[in-house]
């Protein structure tokens, strides 16, 4: 089979769309007493094509990839120019109020590293709620 007519993971992509035209990061968030640590996996990505954004308790990652392939042979007469480009764009809402000042967001070989800390004024013991009886 052709790999421009898979279809990663069967979500409805348009029939127009290749393979290579689908931008999907490995991404893995995981809550921590600290707060939230998220990791996205961006190879090829300038750092300067990655958004992130806080507004109010909503963070946003937004990254594009482009690419351009060029290949021209002039004995077999022909120029090729490909470009494509991919956007990738997830928002989710705090389980908790962040410390906003002490994000931190780190980018080596690829991969993204946020941090986030809860508020210190957040309350991070779980409460039990009594559930009481009808009468």
């Amino acid at each position: 089979m052709d790999k421009k007519t898979l279809m990663p993971f069967g979500r409805g992509s348009a029939p127009s769309r290749s393979y290579e035209d689908m931008f999907m990061p490995l991404r893995r968030d995981a809550e921590t007493e600290t707060g939230l640590e998220m990791t996205a996996e961006l190879p090829g990505i300038d750092p300067k094509a990655i958004e992130l954004e806080l507004d109010d308790d909503v963070l946003t990652l937004k990254a594009e990839r482009k690419s351009d392939h060029e290949e021209k042979d002039d004995k077999r007469h022909y120029h090729l120019t490909e470009r494509s480009i991919g956007t990738y764009m997830r928002s989710f809402t705090l389980p908790f109020t962040p410390d906003r000042d002490k994000i931190t967001a780190d980018f080596d070989k690829g991969v993204l590293k946020v941090t986030v800390p809860r508020s210190p004024d957040q309350p991070k013991a779980t409460k039990r709620i009594e559930i009481h009886p009808a009468a």
